[in-house]
């Protein structure tokens, strides 16, 4: 079975997603968790995506060690 992350980048979307982040972090200001917290409090993504992206992470970690 195909790692789920692996699949969601459609298999060798690895690159091109890390080139987005790179950019997405040269340009990103202020505190990370706080921008996350006020996204859940406000609605914009609820704690049940809050938590599968922390999973992802958590995956996309493994990976990289």
């Amino acid at each position: 079975m195909a790692n789920p992350l692996f699949k969601a980048l459609g298999g060798n979307g690895f690159s091109q997603m890390l080139n987005q982040f790179n950019q997405f972090r040269q340009t990103f200001q202020g505190d990370p968790k706080q921008t996350v917290m006020q996204m859940v409090n406000n609605g914009q993504i609820s704690q049940n995506q809050l938590n599968q992206l922390q999973q992802a992470a958590a995956e996309f970690q493994k990976m990289m060690k």
